[in-house]
């Protein structure tokens, strides 16, 4: 059997064990009598990894709509909604078959602000992934002067639950009948307020998809450096070198129980992700718990496959939120 081949029998039999999984967040405010209904609707990206349950306990209809971004496995296209794509592309990564992915189409975020206006909001704010990674502000952007109510789009410049926590404060807001300005403020807000670190495997897949340059790629590749990434005013940016893949993934785990404990547990919301590796991250959530008692919240989850799609199997982010600002954490071994 060819490492292809042992590759996909392996998957076969893991596919089961990597669906979504959360845990338990603080419910979404339902307001109250004296509450005014809300206004604003939230757009986003699947970029943003909300959680499944999180956006079914959204008590108000049409207020938050995702706009699936699309992958791309050899000559299929696939939306990032499609319930088969996890499968198809964990053996499409483990094969070497290509994975890329496209931004959505400026029609697809025009039927989503048309609607919001069908349903009687008045305004959007429309909170997309980083710029630098992605042409899906862009296309945001180019549907918002076609939509018949007032958008604001806006740049996360970041990913994963670091974009995701700044749409939770947002849908948050909408629904306490905050306007527009309040509601982008508090998004920003909360994107300024987290760190992201994380480690791959390989970065074979990020150059591909041209989100490093070939030397760093070339660099990882030769001298088997695992490296630990972050993310930096919206683009990929190399925080450490580690020899050994159970060094790097220590060193991850250092990294964010430091940045947890510059902000102080309480109050702090820390979101693992992961594809391929569901119980490695399991363990690295449990432990970051165990170090820092008293989170606000802790949540697992896949990470959406258009961002698996660069970062490839076994790779594992940790995001790192709060309201406050911490001084940034020892980077030195």
């Amino acid at each position: 059997m060819n490492e292809a081949s042992a590759a996909r029998a392996w998957l076969r039999t893991q596919v089961g064990r990597i669906r979504p999984r959360s845990t338990e967040i603080a419910a979404v405010p339902a307001g109250s009598a004296a509450s005014p209904a809300p206004t604003v609707a939230i757009v986003t990206d699947s970029a943003a990894a909300l959680p499944p349950e999180w956006i079914a306990r959204i008590g108000c209809a049409g207020l938050l709509t995702v706009v699936p971004i699309p992958v791309i496995i050899g000559e299929n296209v696939f939306s990032d909604d499609d319930a088969e794509l996890e499968a198809h592309m964990s053996l499409a990564l483990a094969s070497g078959t290509s994975v890329k992915t496209s931004r959505p189409s400026p029609g697809q975020f025009e039927r989503a602000y048309k609607a919001a206006a069908q349903a009687g909001f008045t305004n959007i704010v429309s909170l997309h992934m980083s710029a630098k990674l992605s042409g899906t502000f862009e296309a945001a952007a180019l549907a918002a002067d076609r939509s018949p109510i007032p958008v604001y789009v806006v740049d996360s410049a970041t990913v994963g639950m670091g974009q995701g926590r700044g749409v939770q404060a947002a849908v948050e807001s909408a629904l306490r009948g905050e306007e527009a300005p309040a509601i982008i403020a508090g998004a920003k807000a909360a994107f300024s307020a987290t760190e992201i670190y994380f480690y791959v495997p390989s970065l074979e897949q990020l150059r591909r998809g041209g989100r490093i340059s070939l030397a760093s790629s070339w660099l990882g590749t030769v001298l088997d450096i695992k490296p630990i990434l972050g993310i930096k005013d919206g683009a990929i940016v190399p925080l450490e070198k580690i020899r050994t893949a159970a060094k790097a993934i220590a060193r991850l785990e250092a990294l964010a129980a430091a940045d947890i404990a510059a902000r102080g547990a309480a109050g702090t919301q820390i979101s693992v992700h992961h594809f391929g590796n569901e119980a490695q991250a399991s363990t690295l959530s449990e432990s970051l718990e165990r170090g820092s008692p008293g989170l606000d919240d802790a949540t697992l989850t896949r990470l959406p496959a258009v961002l698996a799609a660069h970062a490839g199997l076994g790779v594992l982010v940790v995001v790192v939120a709060g309201a406050k600002i911490p001084p940034q954490p020892d980077t030195k071994p």
